[in-house]
């Protein structure tokens, strides 16, 4: 992506389902459960680099022992810094009492980081200071196992100050207004009421000591969920460790956000991502299974599990851009799919260049358009397939014509480079966009002056900044006829409020050329009356998506031509088109993957069009914030 945006995080949740002295002696090392949690934190980095942080539980450990453990880091390589500083105490302990080096029983009692069952999270901030104390896993503490909570996830709620307001109602003081906190209260809460109910059920008939085992044996995690998650408005994967070493992984009625889940009869293992977990266990992609929507996955103390629905399901709206680029293109249906993107914008690619192969070269916007790039130079040869038999059959060539129509082949370059040593670190916008200029360079010589046409796919354009402060004049040094830039993502015109940080109006370069065609149309006075729209409904629960008034007049077209008017560097020599996938194109090549609100303003939960209204009303006034 030439404007690259912040994102989804990601989750690791990794349960030991026998005793840990069976894997010290299989293994041959007491480190098995954390050198698979690195592996499994490493394969997601993409998912977040702003923070990461490691939890671990220790199982039926004795009183007077520590049993819960949990690292946070926002150094430049948190995921390195944390297992570094684990690994240590590993290393010391092996290096102090070797001869207790490999006891279970003793690493337990004296070494952190050694219990059953762990928990891991990686932070692409979208809200909050990049700051150890909004870095997951979050804590809750209590004196008795049952009630202690550790939390972490990959989510946005749209509606926090109506969960605030609830837990305030609960009669709890919650000590921060943001979603982490209290999704992670309120499920506290109701694990306190689940713990006191059958507290008060049993405590006639057995002594306090007796009733600390009988809670964890009875205690209920699904309706804990069931009564916790009624209220969410987001998308989410929620994990969670209970103290006693129970767990849990929820996702939200739309499965917005992503979450897969292995078991075997040695581990559990929960993650954001399918690679990773196929790397770390070497298991068969189909073994891989995904945490349904609406459900959760319950781990028990035993090392038992169940899927449980939890919340009753809606419509799947699975996030598409998890396909377009935030996933790495590692996963073989994700591969597929973002060929298919690539391959599906053909025919507006050959329109483009007049189906002029010969004096058109084909690149891409390193590194995550490739894979479509690889898809759309298929195409490309299957149209020349085609070509070539109709014209064998038709024009029955020469041999010399036939041999020159056998050898023809799409020219490929690769004419855009990134820098990913130049860094963007001064803050001024008058420095910095002289910087983002060069974070990109070009391969020189390899185009005919005026007479080529330079094709070049992204996989998806956010902002354009990129591509007029840096790739466009870059491309235009190289002095071709016509450059065309092809998006494998349609456009982008409403803000997320799922776990994308993109939630400002005025940042889309889709928004912009609507603005500009409203100008050229005079219809400038819709943006005042969908800014009273808006402001008529900003207190109900319920809204509709009054943003999208502003597009209705315009086609899909007129868009792609204002948005190659605003992104054209004003010297540039090159005629310029944009051209965009459609929403249809999208759904084909991503048939499971079907959530597209920033695409069509069609949002999956009440909240996202309170949030999208909200985000027109800041742009209205001029105020610079989050509208979620």
């Amino acid at each position: 992506m030439s404007d690259p945006i912040k994102h989804e995080c990601g989750i690791v949740l990794l349960r030991l389902r026998k005793p840990l002295q069976y894997y010290v002696d299989k293994y041959h090392t007491p480190t098995y459960s954390l050198s698979k949690m690195y592996l499994l934190m490493q394969k997601q980095h993409n998912r977040g680099q702003d923070g990461a942080g490691v939890a671990n539980i220790k199982i039926d450990m004795e009183p007077g022992y520590r049993y819960i453990s949990r690292y946070r880091n926002v150094e430049q390589q948190p995921i390195e810094a944390i297992f570094q500083k684990i690994g240590r105490k590993f290393e010391k302990a092996q290096k102090e009492s070797p001869a207790h080096y490999m006891d279970a029983a003793w690493l337990k009692q004296n070494v952190a980081f050694s219990g059953e069952i762990w928990l891991g999270h990686l932070r692409y901030g979208t809200h909050g200071k990049n700051s150890i104390e909004n870095c997951h896993p979050f804590l809750r503490q209590n004196n008795w196992r049952s009630r202690n909570l550790v939390v972490a996830g990959n989510f946005n709620m749209t509606n926090v100050d109506e969960l605030f307001d609830k837990l305030i109602q609960l009669g709890q003081h919650p000590k921060e207004k943001m979603d982490t906190v209290t999704a992670m209260e309120k499920i506290g809460h109701f694990l306190d009421e689940e713990n006191q109910q059958i507290f008060h059920k049993y405590k006639n008939t057995h002594s306090n000591a007796e009733l600390t085992r009988l809670i964890e044996d009875k205690l209920d995690l699904q309706r804990v969920l069931q009564r916790s998650c009624k209220d969410f408005d987001g998308g989410y994967a929620l994990t969670g460790m209970v103290g006693y070493g129970a767990a849990f992984v929820a996702r939200d009625p739309a499965g917005i956000r992503p979450a897969y889940y292995y078991a075997d009869d040695e581990v559990i293992v929960v993650a954001s991502e399918k690679p990773a977990i196929k790397t770390a266990f070497e298991c068969n992609y189909d073994d891989i299974k995904e945490v349904s929507p609406g459900h959760a996955l319950i781990l028990n103390k035993d090392g038992s599990y169940q899927h449980q629905q939890f919340i009753e399901p809606r419509e799947k709206k699975a996030c598409s851009f998890e396909r377009i680029y935030f996933s790495r293109g590692t996963d073989p249906d994700i591969y597929r799919e973002r060929k298919e993107l690539g391959r599906l914008m053909v025919p507006q690619v050959l329109k483009s260049i007049n189906f002029d192969l010969k004096n058109t070269v084909f690149s891409f916007i390193p590194n995550t358009a490739e894979i479509s790039f690889l898809g759309m130079m298929s195409g490309v040869e299957d149209y020349l397939i085609s070509k070539r038999k109709e014209i064998i059959l038709d024009q029955k060539p020469s041999p010399d014509s036939l041999e020159d129509l056998l050898s023809f082949k799409p020219r490929v370059e690769k004419l855009v480079l990134k820098d990913a040593k130049l860094r963007t670190f001064i803050t001024d916008d008058a420095h910095r966009d002289e910087l983002v200029a060069h974070v990109y360079d070009t391969t020189y010589e390899v185009i005919k002056k005026d007479r080529d046409s330079l094709v070049v796919i992204d996989d998806s354009i956010v902002r354009g900044t990129t591509l007029e402060k840096s790739i466009l004049t870059l491309l235009d040094k190289l002095d071709p006829k016509k450059i065309v830039i092809i998006s494998s993502a349609p456009q982008i015109r409403f803000p997320d409020c799922y776990g994308i940080d993109m939630s400002k109006m005025k940042d889309f370069v889709a928004f912009r050329a609507v603005l500009a065609l409203l100008i050229d149309h005079n219809k400038e006075y819709l943006l005042d009356e969908v800014l009273e729209k808006c402001l008529s409904v900003v207190n109900s629960r319920n809204q509709d998506n009054y943003v999208k008034e502003l597009y209705a007049p315009f086609s899909y077209d007129q868009v792609s031509k204002k948005i190659a008017e605003i992104i054209k560097p004003k010297n540039m020599k090159a005629s310029l088109e944009v051209v965009f996938q459609t929403v249809e194109g999208l759904h084909k090549a991503c048939p499971n993957h079907l959530g597209d609100w920033y695409f069509t303003g069609d949002y999956p939960t009440p909240g996202g069009n309170g949030v999208v209204n909200k985000a027109f009303i800041n742009f209205m006034k001029g105020v610079e914030v989050r509208a979620y």
